[in-house]
């Protein structure tokens, strides 16, 4: 067995000549566990609300979406998409059309964006879970045009889940000049009627400025005849999405680019990202701090076994071998300290997964779910352990080396 290691697990569990020294050694373990704990719960909370979002993202989000590099369209016939359409692990593709434009409903206006879709939008994404009315999701039929709106956009404009009149929208022209002396010829206007439903994502960004309508009706509004603001694929179930995705982004080139649905949604995951990375920061300095009462533990504990020591170097013991025994004290302090919130972490997360113990507060109903959303990344955890130790050893070498010097 290794010689220091052995004298410094002895030393960690045999009792002290001084009583402070046990109770600072039993607080230097405590704080490692509360900031360890901390981190495991506070990362697995982060990364609860990141599923959470991916959850609602699949329901509207298309599998890939291919969009051009440059401008907001490209033609619908580009040999490129044509290709891309045509492997063999596509099971729907589906055109669309979409840009911003002005919803006029009674007195009450909104800008709106737009989503003209093909009829097997249906069969691309999940929108039909997440309809809800009367009606049933539909986006035209002989001679009508429907459009189907966000929940919050259809309380902004006032209107039921059947609104009874028509939904007049104004989309600005491309070519021609604004005629001053008559406004309204400067825009296309056509209108919407309901089917009897709205969709919610739970997401505001489609909640509140998204209408799903006929690619017919936005080529109309927004004088894109033949164009397509993206093409959004569904892979045949079997496919590896990671290889599909590669064949794809070699087949566009430099012209289009491909996205999951993480990089259709990279604005909002980037910024929970960094939102973790600064917990993950401001808690590892908590960790540090805990990490002070270690270097007080063992600065005492040098003191108390002075005799100790001397007898040990007439036994043969040299400096480096007595140094490292107060090393391996204070990492194996760190190391319990490590495993042990560790495990506590684990077990609140699991606690919090099974009985929702903590809940955001206000009144049921008022957020998308109640108890806190948890989720345990054992990547994170293993990031987790192997910080505790980094920080902790970190922090013990320095001063135990200047004490080793001056005391012994």
């Amino acid at each position: 067995m290794n010689f220091p290691f052995y004298i410094a697990r002895r030393y960690l569990l045999s009792k002290k000549s001084t009583n402070a020294i046990n109770v600072i050694s039993a607080i230097s373990v405590v704080g490692v566990v509360v900031a360890t704990m901390a981190l495991v719960i506070v990362l697995s909370v982060f990364n609860g609300f990141h599923d959470l979002v991916a959850s609602f993202s699949t329901q509207f989000d298309p599998q890939l979406k291919v969009v051009p590099t440059e401008g907001k369209t490209a033609p619908a016939d580009d040999p490129i998409l044509t290709e891309i359409r045509q492997l063999p692990e596509i099971d729907v593709a589906t055109e669309c059309v979409e840009d911003q434009a002005l919803a006029i409903y009674n007195d009450k206006q909104e800008m709106v964006i737009l989503k003209g879709v093909d009829d097997n939008f249906d069969e691309l994404t999940h929108i039909r879970e997440i309809v809800y009315g009367e009606g049933e999701f539909q986006l035209h039929t002989v001679d009508l045009q429907y459009g189907t709106l966000g929940l919050r956009l259809a309380q902004d404009l006032g209107m039921g889940l059947r609104f009874g009149e028509y939904l007049r929208i104004y989309a600005p022209r491309r070519d021609g000049q604004l005629d001053l002396s008559n406004p309204t010829d400067g825009f296309v206007v056509d209108s919407l009627i309901s089917p009897g439903v709205v969709f919610s994502t739970r997401q505001g960004k489609y909640d509140k400025n998204y209408i799903v309508c006929p690619i017919s009706f936005t080529r109309l509004m927004f004088e894109q005849q033949g164009m397509v603001s993206s093409l959004e694929l569904r892979l045949k179930d079997g496919s590896n999405l990671s290889a599909v995705k590669r064949e794809m982004r070699r087949i566009a080139g430099e012209k289009y680019r491909v996205l999951d649905r993480f990089e259709q949604q990279a604005d909002t995951f980037k910024i929970m990202q960094i939102e973790k990375l600064i917990a993950y920061i401001f808690l590892t300095f908590i960790l540090v701090v805990a990490c002070f009462n270690i270097i007080s533990s063992l600065s005492m504990l040098i003191i108390d076994k002075k005799n100790d020591i001397a007898t040990l170097r007439n036994l043969g013991a040299d400096d480096r071998q007595i140094t490292s025994i107060f090393l391996f004290e204070g990492r194996m302090i760190a190391a319990i300290g490590a495993v042990i919130g560790i495990l506590l972490g684990l077990l609140l997360c699991w606690l919090q997964q099974e009985f929702g113990l903590v809940g955001m507060g206000g009144t049921t109903g008022m957020f998308v779910i109640n108890p806190y959303p948890v989720s345990v990344h054992y990547s994170d955890v293993l990031i987790i352990f192997l910080t505790v130790i980094v920080v902790s050893w970190a922090a013990v070498w320095y001063p135990v080396r200047y004490f080793s010097r001056k005391l012994l």
